[in-house]
């Protein structure tokens, strides 16, 4: 026979090699002395020869996945040789094999066998294009061509195609991305970006935070959220957003970025870039990031761990691992997450983006569908602040702290406390044990002390514990420990529970500390810690007093005693009031010479006043030292008041102007 080339030859013995059942490949060539063009081609079975497995590169190194061995040393071989006319004739046929040839419905699989045609290719790419992945794709080439042997490749082969495609997009596209960086940078200095590498390659991990991401970070940055596994777009290029929780449960933007690969180097620059650009601040701890990046957090925010050990093929561990979700929740409670538990039921970190990017989404649409989502969740935000300003929730019960609760936090998060003050009338708290500094309280529904929880509360400092650990977990008070408050008669929040970034000023740039300008609640608040106090002492008194007869008389004489000295320290208080707050502040008069004014009758200093008189003067002067102090309060309060409501108009100003952005966008 004669071919016009030798890749003719080529593809006729190829396809001999396809209706034959087996694969082939190019064995040698032999060139012209005077040229050096080739001459001779000899095509031959794919399992001619034997594999040498002495080579020098594999001699002193171990070989962890070692191939198949495909070679068995058949001779079936097609030889061509080139002709002075520039034709090629067959010079050489070896038609026998020395090993079973393939069946026609496994040709496919055959490495020679496995071309994807133009047509193929086409609908390939249109698919891939609609965001379908590789697995889908084959299973419409089946259906298309009627069987996975007539569509004449494998879905590795449709992976590698797809995946060449992507890279020759991804190049171009890459450029588009770093142009809009560079003009947002150019409109916004504060718009943060960075590039692995140098900023002109298209290779490169790509990082970005916007100014707003960036302030989000100041105020809730106290717990991040970090995940690769949204990947948004049809490279299916990993699609890296840093999330958090604001202070009305919604989620909230720190940074994205797109990685090329995941590498440990990758997500090292990755946190280090993000962290330079939160100006390097980390709040009260370390990000609470997925440990899938173990290498790179220890690298970036922890010390190493000498814990190093390669546990992957231990079965038992692997077992644990799978069903960490039910077990991995119990050793972060202690941790503080901003409710993210509760949030990601109904407003899941993954689904931020969800609704305007999805795996179609190429790089050139990504960033309009971006903002828009951007402008989405802003709208929601806006929205919520309004709600809070403008609206007042429905109070469930006559308690001064759900009063008080619901002028502090957002109404997203009153909601949840409310939930759990009103869960509290459903519990029983009782004393379990008491050390004389914290006592330990039970509580539990009526009947199912099996299921009860333990209260630690101390008095004096006003600070209790549960073994539910909800509070350091979410920053909000559990029922329990509001349970253990009611029956000790804490009618208010105490100030160290209420967290600033929960309440309607998290993001004030005013320090107003709401909870501590109420004179009322600072009232409750040190009457309640004096009256739990004695309360306190005054039950172990009774306690050891009841024992005995004798016990009870000892007991009975020290309190009368304690009665006396309690109505002598009353006395003196009132008359230190009078000095501190009438004598002494007064220097336009002699104090040897002070007049006294009680109704019509003037009486001299240095005359004798009568113990009636002396009492009737110290309750008038006291009650005028008890209003002076009350018209302070007020002044002190109204200023503070006033100071709210700048703030509040100035926060009613910003989310009216954002409205009207976002009004005028919409419009346009």
């Amino acid at each position: 026979m004669e071919f016009e080339s030798e890749e003719a030859a080529k593809a006729f013995y190829n396809s001999y090699a396809r209706r034959v059942g087996f694969s082939t490949r190019v064995s040698s060539s032999r060139r012209s002395r005077r040229d050096g063009a080739i001459i001779q081609r000899q095509f031959v079975c794919a399992k001619e020869g034997f594999r040498n497995l002495n080579e020098k590169r594999t001699k002193d190194r171990e070989i962890k996945r070692p191939r198949t061995i495909t070679r068995v040393g058949c001779k079936a071989s097609l030889s061509v040789k080139m002709q002075n006319s520039g034709k090629w004739v067959v010079s050489g046929f070896v038609r026998e094999h020395n090993h079973e040839l393939v069946p026609p419905d496994q040709v496919h699989c055959l490495r020679s066998h496995r071309q994807i045609s133009g047509p193929a290719k086409t609908l390939i790419d249109t698919l891939q294009a609609a965001g379908m992945g590789p697995r889908r794709i084959m299973s419409a080439l089946i259906k298309e061509y009627g069987g996975i042997s007539k569509v004449g490749f494998t879905e590795v082969d449709c992976r590698n195609y797809m995946r060449n495609n992507r890279q020759r997009s991804l190049e171009g596209d890459i450029q588009l991305l770093l142009d809009y960086l560079r003009q947002m940078q150019a409109e916004n200095s504060n718009f943060f970006f960075a590039v692995q590498g140098e900023e002109d390659q298209s290779s490169g991990n790509v990082f970005w935070a916007d100014p707003k991401a960036r302030t989000n970070y100041n105020y809730f940055g106290d717990t991040v959220t970090f995940d690769t596994t949204y990947r948004s777009n049809r490279y299916r290029l990993p699609f890296a957003p840093f999330t958090g929780v604001n202070h009305h449960g919604q989620p909230v933007l720190f940074g994205c970025a797109f990685l090329i690969n995941e590498s440990e180097s990758s997500f090292v620059w990755l946190f280090k870039t993000w962290l330079t650009a939160m100006s390097g601040r980390l709040h009260c701890q370390s990000p609470r990031i997925m440990m899938q990046y173990r290498a790179a957090i220890m690298q970036v925010f922890r010390r190493p761990s000498s814990f190093l050990y390669e546990l992957r093929d231990h079965d038992w561990l692997q077992t644990i691992y799978s069903a960490r979700r039910q077990w991995v929740p119990v050793y972060l409670r202690d941790t503080f997450f901003a409710e993210m538990s509760i949030t990601q039921r109904s407003d899941s970190m993954n689904s931020y983006f969800d609704g305007y990017i999805n795996a179609s989404t190429n790089l050139n649409q990504f960033f309009k569908l971006y903002e828009k989502a951007l402008e989405s969740r802003n709208e929601k935000e806006v929205k919520a602040d309004y709600d809070t300003m403008n609206t007042s929730p429905f109070l469930k019960t006559p308690s001064p702290m759900e009063k008080q609760v619901s002028e502090l936090y957002t109404r997203k998060l009153f909601a949840r406390f409310q939930e759990e003050l009103v869960g509290t009338l459903t519990f029983m708290a009782s004393k379990a044990e008491d050390d004389g500094e914290v006592i330990t309280y039970q509580v539990s529904k009526y009947g199912e002390d099996h299921k009860a929880y333990y209260v630690k509360f101390n008095v004096l400092e006003m600070k209790a514990s549960c073994s539910c650990q909800m509070f350091e977990f979410s920053g909000l008070l559990c029922r329990h420990i509001l349970a253990v408050f009611r029956v000790t008669n804490v009618l208010t929040l105490p100030a160290h529970y209420i967290l600033k970034r929960w309440t309607r000023n998290a993001k004030s740039s005013v320090i107003l500390e709401e909870h501590c300008s109420d004179v009322y609640t600072n009232y409750l608040e040190s009457h309640t810690v004096r009256y739990n106090t004695l309360r306190h002492e005054a039950f172990k008194f009774v306690d050891e007093g009841a024992k005995t007869s004798e016990t009870y008389e000892a007991a009975l004489i020290a309190l009368q005693k304690a009665a006396e000295k309690v109505d002598h320290a009353i006395k003196n208080s009132s008359k230190s009031a009078m000095l501190n707050g009438r004598f002494r502040g007064n220097s336009t008069v002699d104090a040897s010479r002070v007049n006294h004014t009680s109704g019509n009758k003037e009486v001299s200093s240095g005359q004798h006043m009568s113990e009636d008189d002396m009492d009737k003067r110290i309750r008038e002067l006291t009650n005028e030292l008890e209003n002076a102090n009350k018209k302070c309060e007020v002044y002190r309060a109204n200023l503070l008041s006033v100071l709210k409501d700048i703030e509040d108009h100035k926060l009613q100003l910003s989310i009216k102007v954002q409205n009207i952005k976002i009004s005028m966008k919409d419009g346009l």
